[in-house]
């Protein structure tokens, strides 16, 4: 799937985890089934991080990662099939911050501020949480145009808590793109 670089295209970032069933295969199926919809494409993936449960402590591990997506749909458009593709791979939402087979969260969409019921952006804890900030700190490109994100990542980096609870898991869990983005 290619999404045409024009105009009509915005680059988003999302940050995927998963504690419960085969995490490393949930992931891949997400990025699967992201880049599957006409309207979305998968450009950048991170390498993936097991972390400590953050909120709600009695649950396993997560494995985390971000990716970068370009997309023609309006942001909430963008959540709403995340909502459903985490709904089809078995999401229950039943304790908040507690144990899911898949959690998408919309980080970020070209500089675009929104406050809805459903959808603020920039997402309002990613920069609280290092299991979000290190993987995606590995797909946003060092361009003029990312340049905004990039200093607010690099400055939420340095004074983060919680680096301690992430361990390196693997490099590549996805295929079906480009290779990781050169930070």
């Amino acid at each position: 799937m290619t999404i045409p670089s024009t105009s009509e295209a915005s680059e988003a970032y999302i940050a995927l985890g998963a504690n419960l069933g085969d995490r490393e295969e949930t992931l891949k199926e997400a990025l699967n089934r992201l880049n599957r919809h006409a309207g979305i494409e998968v450009v950048r993936c991170s390498s993936v991080y097991e972390t400590e449960p953050v909120g709600y402590l009695d649950q396993p591990p997560f494995l985390n990662m971000a990716a970068a997506l370009r997309t023609t749909l309006a942001p909430e458009e963008l959540l709403h099939e995340m909502l459903d593709i985490e709904s089809r791979l078995g999401r229950i939402r039943d304790v908040r911050y507690g144990p899911r087979t898949l959690d998408l969260d919309l980080l970020w969409v070209e500089n675009q501020r929104l406050n809805t019921p459903d959808l603020t952006l920039p997402h309002p804890r990613m920069l609280e949480r290092a299991f979000v900030l290190i993987p995606l700190s590995e797909v946003v490109p060092q361009s003029e145009e990312s340049s905004g994100l990039r200093q607010i990542i690099t400055e939420a980096l340095q004074d983060i808590d919680g680096r301690e609870g992430i361990c390196l898991w693997t490099t590549n869990v996805w295929d079906g793109g480009s290779e990781h983005s050169e930070s």
